[in-house]
């Protein structure tokens, strides 16, 4: 039986239900929602609420293996019926499922769907946890919990597609449970949480959090031996399945244990005993960027979202921001958050084993057999395929050389580690996709954060953050923080010529404003004059051993030659306030397709930039850096020097 929505939605409205087997009611009687495969293209839309969903992944959902030649066309037919089922839009009268760029997008409300209600539920809860009102937050995350039937879409799951969704669903709900069951806890009433416990425990086994949750009920209740046998239990499954032993959140709140200790707070033990943190310092000049602090913040603070990419062309803050994120997130990540640099420093990609040796020591991941996991193991003929992809195409690796590639242990060993534990993982300047594929979390509650230059098309499902310039209030922000507000005062006028000279682009910005600190006697609107002469404002952006020319030079080279000479050939009329479609034709001396791929590839790389919004490609102007732009011509007329 579905439970109606706790908020009401008009009468005559269909409710769908996934936390549970695929159902829908329109007041209070059951609807038939069709054959199989239309339930499965129904399901899939219903999964991604919202959000465009490609229509490769309906396909995969219905036909993962062997796809008919009408396919799309029968999708068409399924999509038409949910289109029928659902109505059109009470507000505007439109079809709540659309196809437009990016796929079909099935529009719905929270009175319209249990999963929408139940992350609302679950987000109120936590505030109200958070401000210190437990009673609120335990009624709150109860409320969630009460629309979870049983296994999310557990009639749909032969479906592989279909199947993940429901997983991640399913991760929300035990992550809402464990944080309903710890609040349970800290206001004296685990007796109520102890039978719910110990059965999703022998549903996930592995699951930490459920069992310390469990552990601290019992020992609440009086039940002191059996709360030590928990962890024994565990301890003894995680050495025969895994070779990994119990964190040392876990094993604090043990030995409190069996000191007949005080109780310790579940949140607590995973601060007092997390693995510990691993990030730079804390960026000191941050700027701007409120908007997307604000985003990221919130999709990290979210079960929804465990993957998120902060892109952004060379210099745009795209490491500032994240670890400024980082830095802010301490309490909801108790076990760790960890700051991976992928590239080295004359900006070459690291291979996956090197970085995955390095995650696995900050995190302490062993793999099976006891050994930590291998920052290096040689290529086998199962990784041989896997390795060759993820190395990165300009790297400094000779082609007869044996390429470090990722074992398989090492890799189980990481997402076990993940599966159990509630950490944020910052991978700072990815090369591409298949460099961090087996990085990400299949399962558990860690969440991680991507930054990198290009789009990272290739990942779904992940959420995307593209940083552009800073608005010139933020720019000039930046700048007085380096020469201080009273120079700044001094010639407003040349100091926004010399943060648009610079792009606005916070690296070049900060070099310019380090170079200034240093150069205490130069009139800003003489600099300014020198930033605005094409041919030497890269010789002026250099700060010690910080030169925006070399950072310019590393994201060169991760361009194909293909886009390094359409780059070059395009600096030209983008040195003019942007280019056009025909633009692209006239200096690549192609026609409308061939500029048209040439100009998305160039965007999906990062070196190019596109309207914010939906238009034409006759009618978009298209921009690239003017850093970039200056750096392309170099070396197109062959200007180019290292310094």
């Amino acid at each position: 039986m579905i439970r109606p929505p706790a908020r009401p939605a008009p009468a005559g409205t269909v409710y769908f239900s996934l936390l549970g087997p695929l159902t829908a009611v329109r007041d209070g009687r059951p609807l038939p929602l069709g054959p199989r495969k239309q339930r499965l293209v129904l399901a899939t839309l219903l999964a991604r609420p919202n959000t465009p969903v490609p229509v490769d992944v309906l396909t995969d959902a219905v036909w993962p293996d062997d796809p008919p030649r009408t396919a799309r066309k029968n999708l068409q037919v399924y999509v038409s019926a949910a289109r029928a089922l659902l109505g059109s839009d009470s507000r505007d009268g439109r079809d709540r499922v659309v196809h437009g760029c990016g796929g079909y997008r099935l529009t719905i409300g929270e009175g319209e769907l249990d999963t929408l209600r139940f992350r609302s539920l679950a987000r109120a809860g936590r505030a109200a946890g958070e401000r210190g009102d437990l009673r609120t937050a335990a009624r709150l995350l109860r409320e969630a919990l009460d629309l979870w039937e049983g296994p999310p879409l557990n009639d749909l799951r032969d479906s592989t597609g279909v199947a993940e969704e429901a997983e991640r669903l399913e991760a929300r709900c035990l992550t809402v449970y464990e944080d309903w069951a710890e609040t349970e806890i800290e206001l004296g009433r685990a007796a109520v949480a102890v039978d719910g416990l110990r059965d999703l425990v022998e549903r996930h086994p592995l699951r930490e959090r459920l069992r310390v949750a469990w552990m601290n009920s019992l020992h609440q209740s009086g039940r002191q031996a059996e709360a030590l046998a928990v962890y024994d239990d565990y301890r003894q499954l995680l050495a025969r399945e895994l070779g990994l032993e119990p964190s040392p959140a876990m094993a604090a709140l043990y030995r409190a244990m069996l000191g007949r200790g005080r109780t310790v707070r579940p949140a607590a033990a995973g601060r007092e005993a997390a693995h510990g943190t691993a990030l730079p310092a804390a960026p000191r000049d941050f700027t701007g960027r409120r908007e997307e602090l604000r985003e990221l913040l919130a999709l990290l603070g979210s079960p929804d979202e465990r993957v998120v990419v902060v892109s952004g062309p060379v210099g745009s803050g795209k490491s500032t921001l994240a670890l400024r994120a980082a830095h802010l997130l301490g309490d909801g990540f108790p076990d760790g958050r960890f700051h991976v640099q992928v590239r080295r420093e004359d900006g070459s990609a690291r291979t996956p084993a090197e970085v995955l040796g390095e995650l696995g020591r900050l995190c302490g991941v062993r793999a099976p057999g006891g050994s930590g996991v291998p920052a290096e193991s040689a290529v086998t003929a199962a990784s041989a395929e896997t390795a060759a992809s993820a190395v990165a195409a300009d790297s400094a690796v000779p082609a007869d050389a044996t390429v470090p590639a990722v074992s398989q242990g090492a890799a189980d060993a990481w997402q076990r580690w993940l599966s159990l534990h509630r950490a944020l993982i910052v991978l700072d300047d990815v090369p591409d996709e298949a460099f961090v594929r087996g990085l990400l979390p299949r399962s558990g509650p860690s969440s991680v954060v991507l930054t990198a230059r290009g789009q990272l098309a290739g990942l779904a499902p992940v959420h995307r953050i593209a940083l552009g310039a800073l608005a010139d209030g933020e720019a000039l922000e930046l700048l007085g923080k380096l020469i201080g507000p009273g120079r700044l005062r001094t010639d407003p006028a040349a100091a926004l010529r010399i943060v648009r000279a610079c792009g606005a682009l916070p690296l070049a910005v900060g070099v310019g404003g380090m170079r200034l600190a240093v150069l205490r006697h130069l009139p800003l609107a003489e600099y300014a004059d020198r930033l605005g002469d094409p041919s030497a404002a890269l010789d002026e952006l250099v700060a010690g051993d910080i030169s925006v020319r070399l950072r310019m030079a590393s994201g060169w080279q991760d361009l194909s030659a293909d886009d390094r000479r359409a780059l070059g050939r395009l600096a030209g009329p983008a040195q003019e306030g942007g280019f056009t479609l025909d633009g692209a034709m006239e200096a690549l001396g192609c026609g409308e397709r061939a500029a048209i791929r040439t100009v998305e590839s160039l965007i999906d790389a990062g070196a190019v930039t596109s309207p914010a919004g939906e238009v034409t490609a006759h009618a978009a102007l298209y921009e690239v850096p003017r850093l970039l732009c200056l750096y392309a011509r170099e070396r197109e007329e062959g200007r180019f020097s290292p310094g």
